[in-house]
């Protein structure tokens, strides 16, 4: 059959139906889609300079023979360091190894071995060394070519080389067929314009690289990814347009206005005790401090959105502390006052509880009602809430999941809150938005967000940073502590906690695996309960049902624990005011929003 851009992957020659399933599982199911997974990276394997001139962030190939294998112990730990040294007329060098990238790797080298190293040079205490390359044996009789291979990001069931050859043979359809493979996206007065390659010429060179332009390929600047980078931000800006534009048609409650439905909703709040002073002036009395200026500037935008009669859809982001959920509550309260609802969406029961709680602190004063809606609700509790959300009695709800569910009605929703939202998936929040006429839309994340990746993520939000610590915040301190220090950190925390405080120790793992040598969550939660008897040491972790964390977590938060064992089911929903340490165990193995995410559960007290 003739394969054309929207043939079905598995009819493409060397899949079958097997590796076809593998490929959907990715997202791919056409030959088109193919061509489409562009490779992360390229495998510099051209021959490189000496070792002597090798510099600090190359990615690089060198011809090379093995000097000698060793391994060593880590500081007083059981974890091992491996070190290969390899070296040829123009140098030596070290490639040290973390950890094992599989059983019996070091055991094929052999002193004055022939290899191929391949990987990003590294300095590394004022050496040049490379940490956790390939190496490559050379059998007798290769050839070892100067080519720029590309990289693919890895898929469990698909070896590399096949997937090259795969997308080789998609190549191969397209140039024998291109007018059926090279529909062009762009007119040509933009190609000219921007001065673009054609979508055809990009999509070939970005799989099979000219060697002479090996270093604009490595740099991500050659005009072929050019094409396609540009490509890929038109049609995302395009769509954020539209969406934007949507969202400015839509008609959307105007809040701030003290109206008829206000003076309603006033006396059935607070019956005989008539105040005329704005709720927020009453909420604002109640606090034993004062805003800061950038909540203050923060609340302003938000006052501003309520009165445009679309619907506000806007993004704020502070760090842990700076106060974004009391801008929230007074979001909150200038819409209950405009005679609306308010819901309050978080990503745990825990954190719903305790928001749950600090808001009935603040409003049952003025009369207001505050409701709670969790999965693990009886029936009768969540029924109860459900039927005073529909009659209006309930003027915002607190709660997890189970305010997106077809069984919850409210009177006269006019403003969404989400907290963490980074949690919530574009579906969910779709959902809750129906509950209401064009409610109004505030998302909030203590992630920082560079502004110019805000703009492009979060096209239809306007971005509010607080971006001020209230005074009194002690800053958190931050530090990389390698293995042979471990004993002064663990000295720490034991002060820490004879002190009163609580810490966290953080693993990537919840159990030991075969295929990566890392310290596990259940493994070291014994040795740590050995390692402190005097303390009470819980445990937590991804594996566990929902009911059993959220108890966990419920001891921890009254100090029943005085350390948590936990991997990164705690990086979002956690407030332990009391905790005040955290130790991340192979801290390389996390994103940097997911630290960012952990480090914001300490420092949420006065410690």
């Amino acid at each position: 059959m003739a394969v054309s851009v929207d043939t079905p992957i598995q009819y493409l020659k060397g899949v079958g139906p097997k590796l076809g399933d593998v490929f959907r599982r990715r997202g791919i199911g056409t030959v088109g889609d193919l061509l489409e997974w562009y490779p992360r990276s390229y495998e510099d394997q051209r021959a490189s300079a000496s070792i002597e001139d090798l510099q600090p962030g190359q990615f690089v190939s060198i011809s090379t023979r093995v000097l000698s294998v060793r391994s060593m112990n880590l500081g007083r730990s059981r974890r091992k360091m491996y070190e290969v040294v390899v070296g040829n007329q123009t140098g030596k060098i070290s490639c040290k190894y973390f950890r094992v990238p599989y059983k019996g790797y070091f055991d094929r080298f052999q002193p004055y071995m022939e290899v191929k190293v391949t990987g990003k040079v590294i300095l590394y205490r004022g050496r040049i060394e490379f940490h956790h390359p390939d190496i490559h044996v050379v059998k007798e009789g290769e050839v070892l070519e100067d080519r720029l291979i590309p990289l693919y990001s890895e898929t469990e069931g698909l070896k590399p080389s096949k997937l090259r050859n795969l997308i080789g043979t998609a190549l191969s359809h397209a140039q024998e067929n291109e007018e059926e493979f090279a529909v062009e996206n762009f007119p040509q007065w933009l190609l000219k314009k921007y001065e673009l390659r054609s979508r055809m010429e990009a999509l070939n060179e970005i799989h099979v690289p000219p060697q002479e332009s090996a270093d604009v390929f490595l740099n991500f600047r050659s005009p072929a990814q050019e094409r396609i980078i540009f490509e890929e931000f038109f049609w995302l800006e395009l769509h954020m347009a539209f969406k934007r534009l949507g969202v400015k048609k839509e008609a959307a409650p105007i809040l701030g206005a003290r109206g008829l439905g206000t003076r309603t909703l006033r006396l059935q709040a607070l019956g005989s005790q008539e105040d005329d002073r704005a709720w927020t002036e009453r909420v604002l009395e109640t606090l034993p401090f004062q805003l800061t200026g950038a909540q203050q500037r923060v609340l302003e935008e938000i006052q501003n959105d309520f009165k445009k009669g679309h619907p506000m859809h806007r993004l704020v982001q502070g760090d842990v502390g700076s106060g974004k959920t009391m801008v929230a509550l007074l979001a909150s309260v200038i819409a209950m006052e405009s005679g609306y609802q308010c819901a309050l969406m978080v990503p745990t029961e825990i954190l719903a509880e305790q928001h749950y709680k600090n808001i009935r602190r603040h409003l049952e004063p003025l009369g207001l009602n505050v409701g709670l809606l969790t999965g693990s609700q009886k029936a009768s509790e969540k029924r109860e809430v459900l039927e005073r959300l529909k009659s209006g009695e309930v003027h915002i709800c607190v709660g997890t999941h189970a305010l997106i569910q077809d069984t919850v009605e409210f009177h006269r929703l006019g403003l969404v809150v989400i907290d963490e939202q980074h949690r919530f998936g574009v579906e969910q929040r779709h959902r809750l938005k129906q509950k209401g006429e064009n409610p109004h839309f505030l998302v909030m994340t203590a992630t920082p967000i560079p502004r110019t990746l805000a703009m492009t993520v979060y096209g239809d939000l306007e971005v509010s940073v607080i971006d001020e610590l209230p005074p009194g915040r002690t800053p958190i301190v931050t530090r990389v502590v390698f293995p042979n220090k471990r004993d002064k950190v663990m000295g720490f925390l034991r002060d820490q906690i004879l002190k009163g405080r609580q810490a966290y120790i953080v693993y990537p793992l919840v159990e030991e695996s075969e295929k990566i040598d890392l310290k596990n969550a259940v493994e070291e939660f014994e040795k740590i309960k050995a390692e402190f008897p005097d303390f009470k040491v819980g445990l937590i972790h991804g594996k566990m049902k929902a009911a059993e964390k959220d108890e966990v977590m419920r001891s921890f938060r009254d100090n029943q624990f005085q350390i948590l064992v936990a991997t990164t089911v705690i990086e979002v929903g956690v407030d332990v005011p009391n905790a005040n340490m955290m130790v991340i165990e192979h801290a390389e193995r996390f994103g940097l929003s997911q630290l960012h995410q952990l480090r914001g559960r300490v420092g949420r007290g006065e410690y």
